[in-house]
């Protein structure tokens, strides 16, 4: 049986300061509807940087775990698959082995790879230490956001399976790395901003950047 869980929450107060948050999820462990904006019961508590039909589930690898306890040993014990805010947890899959666009049958739902997820403050408050939302984004191991074409039902330890790869695909790895570099030649970000199945909002980033870099 697949290994695959699956994590959804409401909207709670984040300490110290209490700002809303919907990063504190809980295991589900039944099935569960994959709608177009995401599981059914799942919440976010700011819909301009979190949510929506290009961010309707968020994956984590379960391996990046062990690498941000052993940086932030204090955190350890919270440090657990579901913590960061993800929906979704397989393992096997990471930024070097999933591309974006690439396609996967999740129970009876069809899902797309969007965007790389963008870091969160909030990450450090969740954990009660600074500097991992940074070492999460300098590191690029962030996890990934996922489009739903199909919507469907999904349950714990349902199948997961890569049904399609698009030609020209490029690792969520090789994306991170292209955009967080420091002054990157123009034509290869032309290339990245042509990336089948990106998130409009990452083709308008890397388009910006290309003008920016192109005009100094």
């Amino acid at each position: 049986m697949s290994a695959t869980k699956f994590f959804l929450g409401g909207i709670r107060p984040l300490p110290p300061e209490n700002q809303p948050t919907g990063i504190f999820k809980r295991e589900v462990e039944g099935p569960v509807w994959l709608g177009r904006e995401g599981l059914a019961g799942d919440a976010q508590a700011d819909r301009r940087v979190h949510g929506g039909a290009e961010k309707a589930l968020h994956q984590y690898p379960v391996g990046h775990y062990a690498r941000l306890a052993e940086a932030f040993p204090a955190a350890a014990p919270l440090l657990v698959r579901g913590s960061i805010g993800e929906n979704l947890s397989v393992p096997g899959w990471d930024e070097g082995n999933v591309c974006i666009g690439d396609v996967f049958w999740l129970g009876d739902a069809v899902i797309q790879v969007s965007q790389p997820r963008a870091p969160c403050w909030k990450i450090d408050r969740r954990y009660g230490v600074d500097g991992m939302m940074r070492f999460i984004a300098d590191t690029g191991i962030t996890g990934w956001y996922y489009r739903v074409l199909e919507e469907g039902s999904v349950e714990p330890g349902c199948g997961f399976e890569l049904a399609e790869r698009l030609p020209g695909a490029v690792t969520v790895a090789k994306l991170l790395h292209m955009m967080s570099a420091c002054r990157p030649d123009a034509d290869p970000l032309a290339a990245f901003a042509a990336i089948p199945g990106l998130a409009a909002g990452w083709i308008a980033r890397l388009k910006e950047r290309m003008a920016r870099l192109r005009q100094s």
